[in-house]
């Protein structure tokens, strides 16, 4: 296992000044990060740093499609990803229907509508959207039932991205692109799979590699055994052979390279899961009241130990997912 050196994928344009991702030392980095959070009730996704009082005076950088019912309702997941074109992209998806990719302009601290470089309809409740580097294609997860893939005639212009692929994969959560092994990874009921990815652009397809992590089983109320259901998907910021993943019953690691599970806790309803370059941990845990049971005003932080590191509570907030705001895979 190797640690990597992220500090130049934390550099970005700074909202109002030059970059919008932080630049710090290993050592500061956990106490400077910035979280990018996906809120369904204003439906935004909200930049904050980690310590800041989470108003919206104190915020770094927005997305904000509107609020009225259709695609863009309940915004569902939210990526940063560096082109060659573009700079800085933020991919997002939307439970409504939409995925997009968003131009996250130099100097600009909101985006809007007009910032979409691209976006599509693909149907199912889409939950988790990534992009494969140097290919350009980008991947969509539907916990309807899906994985769509799109992908463009040329890397410079995503308004060319057209649907080549739709891989049928039950309960389909999550998806994230692994430099470090050549997989797209999609997590879904009661598997955790990794795809390989061939070919270039529209003639691009995902094969799914042989050998699955199965995610177990578990009794509901009614005394039924059914799979658990992967939900989270994220890459670990401190060691490229790990990922984090969350399902029905729990939070555990993936060793890349030997398929290992390790758990991590037993908590439940663990909508996101994610580490800081500097190795804390941050989690997004479903309340189950309200309007939407899923959501939470709170987000929980943990040192790499586990012991709680503190939290950060909006009032009136409903957050699904959380994200290290930084243009880096692992």
């Amino acid at each position: 296992m190797r640690r990597r050196e992220i500090l130049a994928a934390l550099a970005a344009t700074a909202v109002g000044g030059g970059s919008v991702l932080a630049t710090a030392s290993p050592a500061s980095a956990a106490e400077d990060y910035y979280l990018a959070l996906t809120e369904q009730v204003s439906n935004r996704v909200m930049v904050w740093n980690r310590n800041v009082s989470w108003t919206d005076a104190n915020l770094h950088w927005q997305f904000t499609p509107g609020t009225t019912a259709g695609v863009w309702q309940n915004l569902s997941d939210i990526r940063i990803r560096a082109t060659s074109a573009f700079g800085t992209v933020a991919l997002v998806t939307a439970s409504g229907g939409q995925a997009a990719i968003i131009d996250v302009k130099d100097g600009q601290s909101r985006a809007t509508t007009a910032d979409i470089l691209w976006q599509a309809t693909p149907g199912g409740n889409p939950h988790a959207i990534e992009r494969i580097p140097d290919n350009g294609s980008i991947v969509v997860a539907s916990s309807g039932g899906t994985l769509t893939l799109y992908s463009p005639t040329a890397i410079s212009k995503p308004s060319t991205l057209a649907k080549v692929q739709t891989i049928s994969f039950a309960g389909a959560h999550g998806v994230l692109w692994d430099p470090s092994h050549g997989y797209l990874w999609a997590i879904g009921e009661g598997r955790l799979v990794p795809y390989t990815v061939t070919g270039t652009y529209r003639d691009t397809r995902l094969s799914a590699r042989n050998g699955s992590i199965s995610l177990g089983t578990y009794t509901n109320s009614a005394g039924e055994t059914k799979p658990n259901l992967g939900h989270d998907l994220q890459p670990s910021l401190t060691d490229s052979d790990t990922l984090y993943i969350t399902h029905t019953t729990g939070v555990y690691s993936v060793n890349a390279t030997t398929f290992a599970l390790t758990k991590i806790s037993g908590t439940t309803s663990v909508k996101a899961y994610v580490d800081s370059p500097g190795g804390e941990r941050a989690q997004v845990r479903a309340d189950n009241t309200g309007a939407r049971t899923w959501g939470t005003p709170t987000v929980q932080f943990f040192n790499a130990d586990g012991t709680a590191a503190g939290t950060q509570t909006r009032s009136g907030a409903e957050f699904y997912k959380a994200r290290i705001f930084t243009t880096a895979f692992e």
